[in-house]
């Protein structure tokens, strides 16, 4: 049975949708208007056996699902997609190295009901899980993190690095250049890389963001090498601009970086990967980046109590962050900051004073039934200021607005 009621501040649950019982959605969210109209939301599924989920969110309290796709191998996770236009990049990600259908499937969703692949790029390979994470906005260069047939890491644990592929012919996608950190590939001038004396996550990508504010510039976590700014103008060969790494001596896995460019600032989340707060502290960290090669910590984001969250059972800490995409149905704010924080639910952060960040709203659901905890891994904000958070274990969708 579920073991804890609604904790809410300053919100107001619209509905929910537990996704016909899949309700482990990843880090893919991404709000699409149909030709006719309706507003469809398209959710990437963290594990098998589902795909892609649409809902039909056009009437926020009654969301309605408009397709549910199917995996074609049972070790695949779809976890990230973007959408220009009528068209839709979908990661694909193995369990192992060497698991075929892993890459990039490109799907024109003109028809909602029946999303079409139309193109796919092959990122398999004897080293590779394939593509984990991936940002397109611009309809022209999608930013991955992934394996590839030709990349050997000299530890697995860092075998997905920075690709961008050219997706102008979307039906033809190629890779149009790449960068990984210099010491974790086979062939490397490079010595190995350190691993984390605790917890070694690896020292691999998880996602580039590139905005159009600064079309030359990626912002890159690279888990346990911490976070990178590099310059993209010369796409074949990008380069380091300036980088900063807590770890050692906090524990790694650098998730997501959120660039604020009116203010100079730079928002970092480290995922929390362990239960019961075995990797505390997860954080959100808020930066100055006036001086691109120097990034310096200015702050750190309240956390909620860890007393009483290290006790619910599942992860506790950060984890993704409303990322601002530079899309018509997307928010996009450089003072409110929305977090997710697994059992911690959805929390909202006021950073007008950068020096003191300060939590105004959060959502806690009740546990689902049969869910050993919350999962609450993701957060999309609509132009109207609507919150679409998803749960990676069973909670599937809940759909919010704030109240301040």
């Amino acid at each position: 049975m579920a073991t804890q009621t609604q904790e809410i501040r300053n919100m107001r649950l619209i509905s929910h949708h537990d996704l016909n019982g899949f309700g482990n959605i990843g880090e893919g969210v991404h709000l699409h208007v149909n030709a006719d109209g309706r507003r469809i939301l398209y959710l990437a599924h963290e594990s098998a056996p589902k795909d892609i989920t649409s809902v039909d969110v056009t009437d926020v309290a009654n969301p309605r699902i408009v397709s549910q796709t199917e995996h074609a191998y049972p070790h695949l996770r779809s976890n990230s997609l973007a959408i220009v236009d009528d068209v839709m990049l979908v990661a694909y990600q193995s369990v192992q190295p060497g698991q075929p259908g892993t890459g990039m499937g490109v799907y024109d969703i003109s028809n909602a009901e029946e999303p079409r692949r139309i193109g796919f790029l092959d990122l398999g390979g004897p080293y590779s899980r394939g593509c984990h994470c991936l940002w397109w906005v611009d309809g022209e260069y999608a930013h991955l993190s992934t394996g590839a047939a030709d990349f050997q890491p000299r530890n697995q644990l860092d075998d997905q690095f920075y690709m961008i592929v050219d997706v102008r012919d979307p039906e033809h996608p190629v890779e149009a250049g790449r960068w990984w950190v210099p010491g974790t590939r086979e062939g490397d001038d490079a010595p190995p890389m350190w691993r984390h004396p605790q917890i070694d996550s690896g020292h691999r990508l998880h996602n580039a963001n590139v905005y159009p504010q600064r079309p030359d510039r990626a912002y890159c976590c690279y888990l346990d090498s911490g976070v990178f700014i590099l310059d993209i103008a010369d796409k074949a060969s990008p380069s380091v601009v300036g980088s900063i790494n807590v770890a050692p001596p906090f524990p790694g896995f650098c998730h997501t970086a959120l660039p604020l460019f009116s203010r100079d600032l730079m928002v970092v989340t480290h995922e929390a990967v362990k239960e019961n707060g075995e990797d505390h502290p997860k954080l959100i960290w808020m930066m100055d980046i006036r001086e691109e090669s120097n990034p310096v910590i200015i702050s750190t984001f309240p956390m909620p109590d860890t007393g009483d969250f290290f006790n619910r059972g599942g992860r506790f800490g950060a984890h993704n962050i409303h990322e601002n995409q530079p899309v018509p149905t997307c928010s996009q704010s450089d003072t409110l900051i929305f977090g997710t924080f697994f059992n911690a639910g959805v929390r909202v952060f006021d950073t007008s004073d950068p020096f003191r960040p300060e939590e105004v709203a959060y959502f806690v659901p009740p546990v689902p039934e049969g869910a050993p905890s919350n999962g609450i891994n993701d957060v999309y904000v609509d132009e109207n200021g609507i919150m679409y958070v998803v749960d990676r274990l069973k909670g599937g969708l809940y759909i919010l607005e704030l109240t301040l």
